[in-house]
């Protein structure tokens, strides 16, 4: 090892993936590593990923970034959840909460309770147990508190924003902090001829980068773990076939700011909108082997509720991750690693998840195999898990009026999945896992807002007499009410915020 101890990081491409990594990299490692990124301002990038999960106010914090300073510079709303339009079937709707369900009792969780009532002929639906979604049903928005026992602390928040200034954002903060940026387009990879690993990559200008760890976030081209690497890719499309994407802004309407992502199932996929300070960012997800780029543009711009204020952007993807993100030396993060539809906002997860990994695992002064294989393992159940959360929101439909939802409706499902669904339908219970994302909230979220309703629950939620129930669950729902109306609506609050 070099004198100065510290690893030699090379990240190849920017980006939010590649400009993510260098910030948390040169913030949290800077005794272990230097920080040297490489992008080419001749390759544009996606930019259209502008809905998040609660886990990035975390990454934020970390990172010892304003929170205020960084909404404002990427016109950043709130987010506590993502409503569901159309999925389970047409005109049915439900919102996937950041947070849980009422409270769990004798160890027994909330939606057991809400079961017994709900088959006895109980009306109220299980979101009016959630703050976050009738909050964001609301348009209220305000911070959670500490006390966890507290009603109105009972949820959690995300940021949507404007994708193009999140990466400008973090450069700055990541050159403040000893990153270094070399402008150039990657020409060439020159590898070890024993060890396999990379040793330098070559510019256009003839420049020579040499590094220790390279880390691939050049996206869908992945120059280095599906170029130079030959890492194959597991292709998930038979199970999720939307492979295109159609997006177009379009300009806010008078009134509020809604404190949530819509998703509405169209008839070759689904359309999002993203309400930001500025605008409001739409896209149409759909199947290539079912709808035509221009049907899907002319059903997007129809969709808007004002005239598009750019030409409409055409993406193209596929599902799926590669076998091994971390090779050799060489490691991938983002798009580069694998990718997921953004149905359910996974996408800068993905990557925030894959840096903490590359924390967790970062060499202490050469690569070893014990870094690889825990970083592997991790990454891939985590992707695994979550294919199977978005085949749900496919496979758990009646939908049969196009032959898109024919297809997902009556698709072969991982078997992985197949056993999720059968332990719910049987016994009402949410497969368990000890850490990553979407665990049993938002499992019954879907579950039951897509009409998986199980026939049964845990025995022990028949315990408490029916009435006393009831009127727990009564005293529960005005409770929440309550405490809703006291928040000030999401617009003031961002403006009280600004």
């Amino acid at each position: 090892m070099r004198a100065e101890q510290r690893i030699r990081v090379v990240i190849v491409g920017g980006g939010t993936a590649g400009w993510m990594t260098a910030a948390a990299l040169a913030t949290l490692a800077p005794g272990a590593a230097t920080v040297h990124l490489v992008e080419s301002q001749e390759i544009g990038i996606v930019g259209v990923g502008e809905a998040t999960l609660p886990h990035l106010r975390a990454f934020v914090t970390r990172l010892g970034i304003d929170e205020a300073a960084f909404m404002a510079a990427t016109h950043a709303t709130f987010k506590l959840g993502i409503e569901f339009r159309d999925f389970g079937a047409i005109g049915d709707s439900y919102i996937h909460p950041f947070g849980s369900y009422g409270r769990p009792l004798d160890g027994v969780g909330f939606h057991h309770y809400w079961l017994r009532r709900h088959h006895a002929g109980a009306t109220a639906a299980i979101g009016d147990y959630s703050t976050a979604v009738v909050a964001a049903a609301a348009q209220r928005f305000t911070r959670p508190g500490s006390d966890p026992h507290d009603l109105a602390s009972a949820f959690g928040y995300a940021y949507q924003f404007d994708a193009t200034r999140f990466a400008p954002f973090l450069r700055a903060h990541a050159e403040a902090r000893g990153a270094v940026r070399t402008e150039g387009l990657v020409t060439g990879v020159d590898r070890d001829a024993d060890s396999g690993d990379v040793v330098a990559i070559t510019l256009a200008d003839g420049q020579r980068i040499e590094g220790d760890l390279f880390i691939d976030c050049s996206g869908f081209r992945a120059l280095l773990i599906g170029g130079a690497m030959d890492e194959a890719w597991e292709d998930w499309s038979h199970w999720l076939p939307c492979d295109r994407a159609v997006a177009a802004p379009c300009a806010s309407p008078d009134g509020g700011i809604e404190p949530y992502t819509r998703a509405t199932a169209m008839a070759a996929g689904w359309r999002w909108r993203i309400p930001l300070t500025h605008r409001i960012g739409n896209g149409y997800v759909y199947s290539s082997a079912h709808l035509s780029e221009g049907a899907a543009t002319d059903a997007l711009v129809d969709a808007l509720e004002s005239p598009p204020l750019a030409e409409p952007r055409h993406l193209r993807f596929r599902a799926g991750r590669r076998r091994r993100s971390w090779v050799g030396n060489v490691l991938s993060i983002g798009l580069a690693s694998g990718f997921l539809e953004p149905l359910e906002s996974t996408s800068i997860y993905l990557v925030q998840m894959a840096i903490t990994q590359l924390v967790e695992h970062f060499p202490a002064a050469r690569v070893t195999d014990a870094d690889r294989d825990g970083f592997n393992a991790l990454v891939d159940a985590e992707y695994d898990r979550l294919r199977d959360f978005l085949i749900l929101h496919y496979h758990a439909t009646t939908r049969d009026d196009s032959p898109f939802w024919d297809h997902v409706r009556t698709m072969t499902i991982p078997d992985s999945l197949a056993e999720k669904m059968a332990l719910w339908r049987q016994t009402a219970q949410v497969s368990r896992y000890s850490h990553g994302l979407f665990l049993e909230p938002s499992w019954v979220a879907v579950y039951l807002g897509q009409n998986v309703v199980p026939d049964g629950w845990d025995p022990r939620a028949d315990l408490p007499d029916g009435a006393a129930l009831d009127r727990a669950l009564a005293a529960l729902r005005s409770g929440i009410a309550a405490a809703v109306a006291t928040m000030p609506d999401h617009a003031t609050y961002l403006r009280a915020a600004a």
